[in-house]
């Protein structure tokens, strides 16, 4: 019996758009990377205008192409998606042009929670457009709002797309150990995602080992004390964000695949996917967020008991 994998086939009508679509995750990550600079100082501003009109730029086309399967027979459509083109070549060039006059070298408060949020919102809110292209272009016939966003929100052009931009992200921020590990299974959750509509028991089953296994995981340095401080807080994110993720999918599974249980589940996806992305990027600018943990010290010295030798005075 062959696996059962979500819905991958790419008909030909749709072979120009997945032209489109792969490109784009590539640009995403190469838009994320420019916003990284090795010194670990926040971007200039003229950097995250650029990445911010670029990843826009995207959305735009994103939305022109799904004109085209709203309107296949209206030379209407081809004309957004021929001006989203023109849009991405020079609008986000422009703006940097017209940033590097006005901002000159100044940056955005490397302090702030503002900027990398808006810019996981851009990337993730694009992803779910992709998704949502895929759904409707995929579809067998007229597709209403509230369905094209729940196949949007379950499609693996979102969850893999999303995959593909957060795992340079984990690779790349000066993460702790509780960290990396977190970010390493919402990627994996984002891989396993697709199968959760269509096959809510194998991908629920697929879910919650991943997750178990995260938690025996990120529990065993808890029980044992070597979790800094800082690192509280974000085990606290992992567990609830796993707990959302896994009610999703229970609710899933059900209702048997109701459209406000899909559009649940993914909507929980997405948000998290949200939180991922606007701490990693947060993360990368602050490398000591997290201090280095320390163990605690040598137990004390019994009384009358010689310390042992010493170095220095």
């Amino acid at each position: 019996m062959a696996f059962p994998l979500p819905a991958l086939e790419v008909s030909s009508g749709l072979a120009p758009f997945v032209a489109v679509a792969l490109p784009m995750v590539a640009l995403t990550v190469l838009v994320l990377g420019f916003v990284r600079p090795t010194d670990g100082r926040a971007p200039l501003v003229t950097q995250l205008l650029l990445a911010l009109a670029v990843v826009g730029g995207g959305s735009v086309l994103l939305l022109a192409l799904l004109f085209v399967f709203l309107d296949p027979n209206g030379t209407t459509a081809w004309t957004w998606v021929l001006l989203a083109f023109n849009f991405m070549m020079m609008v986000p060039v422009g703006l940097w042009f017209v940033g590097q006059i006005v901002f000159r070298d100044r940056r955005v408060a490397g302090t702030g929670w503002p900027w990398p949020l808006g810019l996981a919102v851009s990337v993730t809110g694009s992803e779910v457009l992709m998704g949502v292209l895929f759904a409707v272009g995929g579809a067998s016939g007229t597709v209403g709002v509230a369905g094209a966003l729940a196949s949007g929100l379950s499609s693996v052009w979102f969850f893999w797309s999303m995959a593909g931009v957060m795992a340079p992200l984990v690779l790349w921020a000066p993460l702790s150990s509780v960290g990396r590990s977190g970010g390493w299974t919402l990627v994996g959750a984002a891989v396993l995602a697709p199968w959760v509509e269509p096959y809510p028991l194998l991908g629920g089953a697929a879910m919650t080992v991943l997750m178990a296994g995260a938690f025996v995981a990120l529990l065993r340095p808890l029980w044992s004390g070597d979790v800094p401080g800082a690192d509280g807080p974000l085990l606290l994110g992992f567990a609830a964000a796993f707990m959302a993720m896994t009610a999703g999918g229970l609710g899933v599974a059900v209702s048997g695949g109701s459209l406000a249980a899909v559009t649940g589940f993914g909507g929980t996806m997405a948000l998290v996917m949200v939180a991922e992305v606007t701490y990693l990027l947060r993360r990368t600018y602050r490398p000591r967020l997290a201090g280095p943990w320390v163990r605690a010290a040598a137990p004390a010295v019994a009384a009358g008991a010689h310390p042992g030798p010493t170095l220095g005075p």
